[in-house]
């Protein structure tokens, strides 16, 4: 054996490894538990050059949708206040999987953060989900 195929060797059991690694955090999941989570992809652009993301009567009070593609999740934590943040979880990137019981939980490693503010609640993560800009016209939410 040289040592350019145990360094090939190790290198390519190291990328399994990684690809492995990384298949999981997008299949992990479970029992949805009182998931008010909504999953959708966008809705359209609106007539003022915003995409239109959902309907305000799409967004539940206490919880939200995840909108998978734009990588940003939005929240109605009490009635007609609607919050935007990013999707993407700070610990370690994944998208975060399901908004219940008033937060924002990501499945691969258990974070959980608030629906009004995006503060952390549950580590590991230690930093807040940044705010995303939303705007509310009539009944449509808009990305601008």
């Amino acid at each position: 054996m040289t040592m350019g195929s145990t360094r090939r060797t190790v290198l390519t059991t190291g990328a399994a490894g990684t690809a492995a690694l990384l298949m999981g955090c997008g299949e992990y999941g479970g029992d949805d538990g009182g998931d008010t989570t909504e999953r959708s992809s966008p809705g359209g652009t609106a007539a003022d050059g915003g995409e239109e993301l959902a309907k305000t009567a799409d967004i539940p009070v206490g919880g939200g949708k995840i909108f998978d593609e734009q990588e940003i999740v939005v929240t109605q934590p009490a009635e007609g206040d609607f919050k935007a943040f990013s999707a993407v979880c700070t610990h370690m990137g994944c998208i975060v999987s399901s908004v219940s019981d008033g937060t924002i939980d990501c499945a691969c490693h258990g974070s959980k953060f608030k629906v009004a503010d995006g503060a952390v609640v549950h580590g590991p993560a230690t930093e807040p989900l940044p705010a995303e800009k939303i705007t509310v016209a009539g009944n449509s939410i808009l990305r601008p």
